[in-house]
């Protein structure tokens, strides 16, 4: 077993080739902060180039995957440098997951917000545990999503459930996101890991070529906008951050 040693996350290649790396911040439920995005994107970034590693598992310690923004933690960003700093930096995060080389397992635990949301349907092979929660926040924050949940989600579920969503901000029940495509299993609380983990050796056991072309090809062909959506959101999110009135809703969310 091999340890990679990061502030916020925790990130161990166990057997088989299965890498597994889980949000960090337990107190806060996994709340994003910027040393936890960075984090994310440099494990991931990592995992993709550790030759041993052949599939990973994604998921959070304690009782949620990840709540979103860490409300405690934000600051008006002093200019437009400093929000589009920010917001790219979640983007890379994204990109890491869903452009890098290995396929990916979600094991969704507890609630899984806004951007923490957004991290469980960039997994390749989302896995819900039966408790677990899911909802965009951001419209109400006069805040913009990110991680390119504009192209992946109507993709997934259809444009007419994608606006309902993402406007309206409504909480959906694991067995509702199973219903709709967008939880790819849904299984008991206490099934998850073990689930994931056997989702995850069954990918590590096919040929690396095929399956890592076949990820690739399937990204491209399927969501050509995804770096296009990418840009669009990381500019809307931007003058989000901007607007005083999106600090104010997020210190009274």
């Amino acid at each position: 077993m091999t340890d990679f040693r990061y502030e916020t996350v925790l990130s161990t290649l166990g057997d088989k080739g299965v890498h597994t790396i889980a949000l960090n911040r337990p107190e806060s439920l996994n709340a994003m902060n910027r040393q936890l995005i960075d984090d994310v994107a440099r494990a991931f970034d990592d995992a993709n180039a550790d030759p041993e590693t052949r599939a990973i598992i994604f998921t959070g310690t304690g009782k949620a995957f990840c709540a979103g923004d860490d409300r405690k933690a934000h600051v008006h960003p002093a200019n437009e440098d400093e929000a589009r700093g920010l917001v790219l930096a979640i983007q890379r995060a994204t990109d890491a997951i869903v452009m890098g080389t290995k396929p990916v397992v979600g094991a969704v635990n507890g609630w899984a917000v806004g951007g923490g949301f957004e991290w469980a349907i960039n997994c390749d092979f989302p896995i819900w545990a039966e408790s677990a929660k899911g909802f965009f926040p951001e419209v109400s924050l006069n805040l913009f999503v990110t991680g390119a949940v504009t192209s992946l989600l109507p993709a997934l579920v259809g444009l007419n459930k994608a606006r309902e969503m993402l406007i309206f901000g409504d909480r959906y029940s694991a067995r509702e996101l199973g219903e709709i495509g967008l939880a790819w299993k849904v299984v008991s609380d206490e099934a998850l890991m073990a689930e994931a983990t056997a989702v995850a050796e069954r990918l590590a056991a096919l040929p690396t070529l095929s399956l890592r072309a076949m990820k690739r090809v399937l990204n491209q062909a399927a969501l050509p906008d995804l770096h296009r959506a990418l840009q669009l959101e990381t500019d809307a999110t931007v003058a989000g951050f901007l607007d005083p009135e999106t600090t104010r809703r997020l210190k009274a969310f």
